[in-house]
């Protein structure tokens, strides 16, 4: 397997950007640095309830998440998950709860990672996806998978641990592979998943099974598929995926067959693209473009050779 690493490092997914957040995970352990981080008057706390966050616009037009002082924080001592500290020594905190606070001021709303990844700094940005990846796995693991007792949090929000047996629980990252196939004559291989709108398109992708490697999966999704084959296959990037708990492992790779059988329960339809055809399409509309966030988007960016056109514009 060979990378595409020096070929994308000018150009980062947006939840890929260096962030300036150090996750100092030593001190998740040490409840007395948590306790003075907490109480220190740099410290900054957001909150995230259901997956979302409140965002606000800046005077200059820049959009950020709505922080404020440890001591202007919704009261909650169990939710409270350290997220790490920055290049200026500011630590920073995610509470959960049940719903996002109100603001007086009306100005910021709230918003999920999808449309704020977009629009937030690197450093707002990896700290939503941090805290959104902690409250899914807080929300759905909250009971031991060895004797189903009820686990209590620790480590700042890293580790659940039980109290009855001693077993401790850490979040989960499920792999997933999504590739960008060509074909010999260069053109790039985009399906529609069965519960998509008409017309969106975007790389195929699929989870990592056990024992599997991650060559092997990108080769075996292909196929099961769109009856494509799959020969060599070129790393390119991650990106974390907290819908509720991924890990997008990003590749180019070369088919070595071009017949299309989808497999009509995952995927509805799959075509071959040309850089004109997609052009085409995305001008016209007939095709809808994957998600800006993410990493699908920059896989068919780094194949196209610019940036996508948008609907109604020239490329």
């Amino acid at each position: 397997m060979t990378t595409w690493t020096d070929r994308t490092a000018d150009r980062p997914v947006s939840l890929t950007a260096q962030s300036g957040i150090d996750r100092a995970a030593h001190h998740r352990m040490d409840e007395a640095w948590l306790a003075a981080a907490w109480s220190h008057p740099t410290t900054r706390v957001f909150v995230v309830s259901g997956g979302q966050v409140l965002i606000d616009e800046t005077p200059e037009g820049a959009t950020e998440l709505v922080m404020t002082p440890a001591f202007e924080a919704p009261l909650t001592e169990e939710h409270r998950y350290f997220l790490g500290t920055g290049d200026d020594g500011v630590s920073y905190f995610a509470l959960q709860k049940d719903t996002l606070p109100g603001r007086m001021d009306q100005s910021a709303r709230p918003a999920g990672l999808r449309e704020a990844g977009l629009l937030l700094s690197p450093r707002d940005a990896g700290l939503m996806v941090h805290a959104v990846a902690l409250e899914n796995w807080q929300r759905l693991h909250r009971f031991c998978s060895r004797c189903g007792e009820r686990t209590i949090i620790a480590a700042a929000g890293h580790i659940r641990r039980c109290q009855a047996c001693g077993a401790e629980h850490y979040p989960r990252t499920d792999p997933a592979v999504i590739m960008a196939v060509r074909d010999a004559e260069d053109r790039i291989l985009l399906g529609r998943q069965v519960h998509w709108p008409e017309g969106r398109f975007s790389t195929l992708a699929g989870f990592v099974e056990p024992g599997e490697s991650i060559e092997q999966s990108v080769r075996r999704e292909v196929f099961e598929e769109a009856g494509v084959t799959v020969g060599d296959v070129e790393y390119v990037a991650s990106q974390p995926w907290p819908f509720p708990s991924s890990l997008m492992l990003g590749f180019m790779a070369d088919a070595t067959s071009s017949e299309i059988q989808v497999d009509g329960e995952e995927i509805q339809e799959a075509r071959w693209f040309s850089r004109e055809d997609l052009r085409a399409a995305f001008e016209s509309g007939e095709v809808l473009p994957p998600y800006g966030i993410s990493i699908a988007a920059r896989l068919i960016e780094l194949w196209y050779g610019k940036p996508l056109p948008k609907p109604g514009t020239v490329g």
